[in-house]
């Protein structure tokens, strides 16, 4: 069974966990799912099979990224009753594990290919609470378009859930890549960790996500993207702000996220609809307008450091691919 799912952004983002083992996250979020960034999954389970086994991007996958995988399979097996391996094949049409949310849209194509493998039919609820157990943010990527995460306070209500606006046709993001997509420096889950247990900005960020998910929800019921820009800038920014006070520093930027994070404060000031928001990586992310977005991304590629701009609207929910339409995707960009 093949499976597609989309990353999705974070625009109020959650950052660190209440429990490890069922990877409940501390605080909700909120998210835009993004239709140019995808991943493809297919799963088989194959009797005799000796160990479930993962190609990523065409490699046989490290043992950390298989050991996730096959934890995540055996909840499937466990659901389902199959007790046979998994052979899951895997690319991502971006970068992978360096800051472009490729485990959100990973875990969504992985839930719902292996679901559907084993035969069970979940809704899109369960899916999502699935989906979390192999990566917080992969809850969301069940769904298209803006979508809510509630971090609950157990396994059942901890699931994500999309949200109507009027601004889901014509808001764009700006994707900046800096330093060719190369891994990240600090994985996401370990960094989380550390910040919450040794940054003195921590449980200030924390306590500013409850006020940021009302004004962001707000926003997008009016169709404001001047208000929900706005916040998810402040709420980037301070997310990064508890992380680099972290002891030692979780430190992401690169001299080339400063520099797009310049360009866009300028562009706005001229009256550009441009807010700037940035997930666990140096790459930046640029909310913005159909109108507004190819003079931003043409500014953005003139930058030292940025070595690929792209532009993406709002994505679809994760879907099922019958076999005669599968589309191989191409092999993401190398990094430099």
């Amino acid at each position: 069974m093949t499976a597609r799912a989309c990353a999705n952004i974070a625009l109020v983002k959650y950052w660190g966990k209440r429990d490890a083992l069922l990877n409940l996250p501390a605080e909700g979020s909120l998210s835009l799912s993004l239709a140019g960034l995808l991943t493809e999954t297919t799963v088989q389970f194959v009797e005799g099979l000796a160990a479930d086994e993962l190609i990523l991007d065409g490699v046989t996958a490290k043992t950390g990224e298989a050991g996730r995988v096959s934890e995540f399979l055996d909840i499937v097996r466990s659901l389902s009753g199959v007790q046979i391996n998994a052979r899951v094949t895997s690319r991502n049409s971006f970068p992978t594990a360096s800051g472009l949310a490729s485990s959100a849209s990973g875990f969504a194509a992985l839930a719902l290919a292996a679901t559907q493998a084993a035969g069970l039919e979940l809704d899109g609820k369960a899916l999502s609470r699935l989906a979390r157990r192999g990566s917080g943010s992969a809850a969301r990527s069940i769904f298209g378009g803006f979508v809510r995460m509630y971090a609950g306070i157990r396994d059942e209500d901890a699931y994500a859930e999309p949200l109507a606006s009027p601004l889901v046709d014509s808001v764009r993001m700006v994707v900046a890549v800096i330093g060719g997509g190369a891994p990240k420096s600090h994985g996401s889950r370990d960094a989380m960790d550390h910040t919450a247990a040794t940054s003195p900005l921590y449980r200030g960020w924390l306590d500013t996500v409850p006020k940021d998910l009302a004004t962001a929800e707000a926003a997008l019921a009016a169709g404001d993207l001047e208000k929900l820009g706005t916040l998810a800038e402040a709420n980037a920014f301070a997310m990064h702000a508890s992380a680099i006070a972290a002891r030692p520093s979780v430190m992401y930027w690169r001299p080339a996220t400063l520099a797009v994070i310049a360009e866009i404060q300028g562009l706005r000031a001229c009256g550009m609809a441009a807010w700037c928001t940035m997930d666990a990586g140096p790459h930046v992310k640029v909310l913005t307008t159909e109108a507004d977005a190819p003079t931003i991304a043409m500014r953005l590629r003139d930058l030292e450091g940025v070595t690929a701009v792209t532009i993406t609207g709002a994505g679809p929910a994760a879907i099922a691919v019958d076999p005669t339409d599968i589309v191989t995707l191409p092999p993401p960009p190398a990094a430099e």
